[in-house]
C-alpha cells in the first residue's frame, strides 16, 4: 500500500489515532543508500547493511494492511541512527567542528555505535574520512529531527483522540546465545520499557504474554531495554507510553539473516495480534494508566 505521507526521513502509513491509540515505528530498516554515502565508506555495502534491522519493515506489512499508523524510516542507520540522542557523537570523527561543540562519551559512542555509526567489530572503521560538521548538522536537521517531530505529533494526535497513546518501536536482533549457565533457552524476543520508565507495567507484560503464547521464550529489558526513542517519547505520566520489541531475526529471515524467510507471515500475524490486544486493553483505560 502507498504511504499516506512521504518524507526524506520516513514514510507514514495510516493516520495517527484513526485505528486506535497504538502507533508503530520501524527506525532501523532504511535501505536508501545514496552514492555519496557509499563513496565515503571504506567497507563494502554489504558490511553497512549489518547495521540494519534487516527487513524489519516487512514485519509491519499486516499492520499497514489493516490501517494501523506505522512510521518506517527510509534512511539507513549507516547515515544516522534515529535511536540515538543528537549529542551521541564522537567528536574525533567530526571534521571542522566549532570549538564549543561537545559530543557525549556514552558507552554506545565509545563502542562505535553513536548517532553516526563509526565502527563494527567485524570491519573496524567504516568511513574513509571524518564527517564534515556541516554534513552532521544536515543529517540531524533533515532526517533525525523530522522523524522525531513526526512521531511526537502522531502520539499527541492519538492521545488527543483517545486520551492515551502507545508507541511500539519494532526492532530485530541477532540470535542470542545462552550465557546464564542454566538450561533455559535464550530469549527469541525482548520487550523493553527502560525498566518501567516509559510504559505502564501492564502494557509491557501484555506484550510479553502475547509472545509467550506462540510459544517463544521472551525476556523483559535484558539485554535490550530500549534507548533514545523510548526515552524521548515515553511519558506515562502524560498518557503517552512507549515500548520496544526486539525479535530474533531467524524468526522471519532465511538462515543467511539477509532475506525474508518462511517465518515472516507468523511474525506479521504477531504484530497484528499485538495491535489488537493492546488497542482493546487501552480502550477506556486512559485514566487508570495515567495513575500508574
Amino acid at each position: 500500500m502507498r504511504p499516506t505521507l512521504t518524507h526524506e526521513a520516513f514514510e507514514r502509513h495510516g493516520v495517527p489515532g484513526a485505528a486506535g491509540p497504538v502507533l508503530f515505528a520501524v527506525p532501523h530498516a532504511g535501505r536508501a543508500y545514496s552514492p555519496e554515502l557509499l563513496a565515503r565508506a571504506r567497507v563494502t555495502p554489504e558490511m553497512l547493511t549489518r547495521l540494519e534491522d534487516r527487513h524489519a519493515d516487512r514485519l509491519a506489512d499486516g499492520l499497514i494492511e489493516e490501517g494501523h499508523c506505522v512510521f518506517i524510516a527510509r534512511q539507513p542507520r549507516a547515515l544516522i541512527d534515529l535511536n540515538r540522542d543528537e549529542s551521541d557523537v564522537d567528536v574525533r570523527a567530526i571534521a571542522d567542528a566549532p570549538w564549543n561543540f561537545r559530543g557525549q562519551g556514552s558507552a554506545k559512542v565509545r563502542g562505535g555505535l553513536g548517532l553516526i555509526p563509526e565502527r563494527l567489530a567485524q570491519a573496524g572503521n567504516l568511513w574513509r574520512h571524518p564527517l564534515p560538521f556541516a554534513e552532521l548538522r544536515r543529517r540531524i536537521e533533515q532526517v533525525h529531527r523530522p522523524y522525531h517531530e513526526a512521531l511526537a505529533e502522531g502520539l499527541a494526535a492519538a492521545r488527543a483522540r483517545h486520551g492515551v497513546a502507545l508507541l511500539v518501536d519494532i526492532h530485530s536482533m541477532p540470535p542470542l546465545r545462552n550465557t546464564s549457565g542454566l538450561h533455559d533457552p535464550p530469549p527469541r524476543a525482548v520487550i523493553g520499557d527502560r525498566f518501567g520508565r516509559t510504559a505502564a507495567d501492564r502494557l509491557t507484560d501484555l506484550c510479553a504474554d502475547m509472545v509467550r503464547r506462540l510459544p517463544l521464550p521472551v525476556a523483559i529489558n535484558s539485554p535490550y531495554s530500549g534507548n533514545h526513542i523510548l526515552e524521548r517519547h515515553g511519558r506515562p505520566e502524560r498518557g503517552i507510553h512507549a515500548i520496544q520489541i526486539e525479535l530474533d531475526r531467524s524468526l522471519y529471515l532465511m538462515p543467511d539473516l539477509m532475506t525474508p524467510g518462511p517465518g515472516l507471515p507468523r511474525m506479521q500475524r504477531l504484530m497484528v495480534d499485538l495491535a489488537t490486544i493492546l488497542t482493546q486493553d487501552l480502550a477506556g483505560r486512559d485514566s487508570a494508566l495515567a495513575a500508574e
